[in-house]
């Protein structure tokens, strides 16, 4: 499903990752851990093909990512990667479904079926009655359900998501979480998950710990 192999970044003179290797399965739900500074969002950015790395592969579906030309890879994250942020950066002046939606109508997908899956996945997520309304007409955690929704809107292969509860309250924290674990029970998604919550990890499938640019601990190993 994903495969790095001697993932190295460095920003100037600071070498950020220092040859990363790790293989994460279909259907896995796996914490990325470590402290401010280590490389975790480094990686998860390099993951999503959202940064290039100074050396080594990337593969998702075993296609080698990095290989591709900038065209190509920008339509393969749009429809094999979902992306959900500590911030939804969901549109303001959007609806709900609008914001939704996006991700579909960049891959030229039909309107009608796209708003129709749209639709399906904010009912899925309990969010029937708020399909018109604004962000800011939206709890924290209403918002965030619905940046899941739009994570999910091409059946991506993989969702990535990067301290995506730290924004939000016990509550909300809670059922986000629960939420990530439906959607791997349920529908069998691929989930990394970078964090600091150790209710999540201790929930995880998996937990890695990146310190100093390096995978100093794999709790499936």
């Amino acid at each position: 499903m994903i495969k790095a192999e001697n993932i190295n970044k460095s920003f100037g003179t600071l070498q950020v990752l220092k040859g990363i290797d790790l293989t994460i399965a279909r259907g896995e739900l796996v914490s990325i851990i470590g402290p401010s500074g280590a490389g975790k969002s480094t990686f998860l950015q390099i993951a999503g093909t959202l940064s290039r790395p100074d050396a080594g592969k990337i593969f998702i579906d075993e296609v080698d990512v990095f290989a591709l030309k900038s065209d190509s890879l920008a339509s393969f994250r749009n429809q094999r990667i979902g992306f959900v942020f500590q911030f939804h950066h969901l549109l303001p002046e959007f609806t709900a479904i609008e914001n939704v939606c996006i991700p579909g109508f960049i891959a030229k997908k039909h309107k009608s079926a796209v708003e129709k899956r749209a639709k399906e996945l904010l009912d899925y997520l309990g969010l029937a009655s708020r399909f018109t309304h604004k962000p800011g007409e939206l709890s924290g955690g209403e918002q965030q359900r619905v940046a899941v929704a739009r994570a999910l809107i091409n059946e991506p292969s993989i969702i990535l998501a990067d301290e995506p509860s730290g924004n939000l309250d016990t509550y909300n924290r809670n059922e986000l979480h629960s939420l990530f674990f439906r959607l791997r029970d349920e529908l069998g998604q691929t989930i990394v998950i970078v964090t600091h919550d150790e209710h999540l990890t201790a929930r995880s499938d998996r937990t890695l710990a990146i310190i100093d640019g390096k995978i100093k601990g794999d709790s499936g190993l």
